[in-house]
């Protein structure tokens, strides 16, 4: 028996030597090179750690270019987030307020009392879309929050334009649209949103036609504000203003006279002549007050009489008796 060709070897025939089957698998047997790190590899833990880190660094970036004024500024998102609102006692709450939402998280095999079939009642009746979930995606979409099986979802306030709000609310008072002279009120450093809640309850009870809050370091409109207005957020829009002392003199230059509360103000509350006219008032938060740049920006700084033990009022307490007492001037009340 002959011996096979051994593999690489020439062959002979009729037709003359051929290339045997020798090192057409070469390329096959090359290595791929070394081992690429953890991090380069797209289902390694420690690639999606790296590029959770780079999207976070990304975000950071973006917020140091957005500038000061916060408005078009390069490399910034404007685009607001959706709140969660967790437990059952929270999430009763705020269905019972009319706090819009969106959605009810409901977890699956939830164990349902009376708060639970109150809040689904609730939910059914206002229209919010139910959806159930199982409890680990519950858990991750309220950041491991105490849920008990329920969450909230409130869609992004949609604030207007502190300056066009004025604007619009002049032309309206010019033409005879709406009767009292323009009455706003502006919030310097207030981050509580529960009082930010009651100046809007304020507000509609002594027909202001609106509340302006700074673009940052300010409170907005979260749950917590919704339910302190009881429903008069839906009446009294809140306005964004991009810079308030900027918004302050925009103001002026538009005919609304800038009033300031302050415990040592120029003119006191019960001799304040300007009521009648179209009025911003600002209120600054209970120790710090208004701040220096506010308070040079404003027409007049105007103090509430109190006895001298009380240092001074709650934001939403000062501004409720300055509104009283804006209206009943208007109204030619004694």
């Amino acid at each position: 028996m002959a011996n096979k060709p051994r593999a690489g070897a020439v062959r002979k025939s009729k037709k003359g030597a051929t290339t045997g089957t020798g090192g057409h698998g070469r390329k096959a047997l090359q290595g791929k090179g070394p081992t690429p790190k953890a991090e380069d590899r797209p289902y390694h833990k420690a690639h999606k750690q790296k590029n959770a880190a780079e999207r976070q660094a990304a975000k950071n970036s973006g917020r140091a270019a957005g500038g000061s004024t916060g408005r078009g500024a390069a490399g910034r998102s404007n685009k607001p987030s959706e709140e969660m609102v967790t437990g059952r006692n929270s999430v009763l709450e705020a269905l019972r307020a009319g706090v819009p939402a969106k959605s009810l998280y409901v977890a699956v095999r939830i164990e349902t009392d009376d708060r639970v079939r109150e809040a689904l009642k609730l939910a059914a009746d206002q229209g919010i879309g139910l959806l159930e979930v199982h409890k680990p995606e519950l858990d991750r979409m309220t950041g491991d929050a105490i849920h008990q099986g329920l969450a909230l979802q409130i869609p992004p306030y949609d604030y207007p334009d502190a300056v066009d709000l004025m604007q619009e609310t002049l032309a309206k008072w010019k033409k005879g649209h709406i009767r009292n002279a323009p009455l706003f009120v502006a919030l310097d450093g207030i981050t509580d949103p529960r009082n930010l809640g009651a100046i809007i309850r304020s507000a509609s009870a002594f027909s202001g036609h609106g509340v302006l809050v700074p673009e940052r370091r300010s409170v907005g409109m979260t749950a917590s504000a919704w339910k302190t207005s009881a429903g008069a957020a839906v009446r009294v829009p809140v306005a964004k203003a991009g810079n308030l002392n900027r918004t302050l003199e925009a103001a002026k230059k538009q005919g609304i006279f800038v009033l300031g509360l302050d415990g040592d103000g120029d003119v006191s509350l019960p001799d304040l002549e300007s009521a009648t006219e179209p009025v911003c008032l600002v209120v600054g938060s209970e120790g710090k007050g208004l701040s220096r740049l506010t308070r040079q920006t404003c027409d007049q700084i105007v103090s509430i009489p109190i006895d001298s033990a009380m240092e001074s009022l709650n934001a939403s307490m000062a501004v409720g008796i300055s509104l009283y007492e804006i209206s009943r001037r208007r109204s030619g009340r004694s």
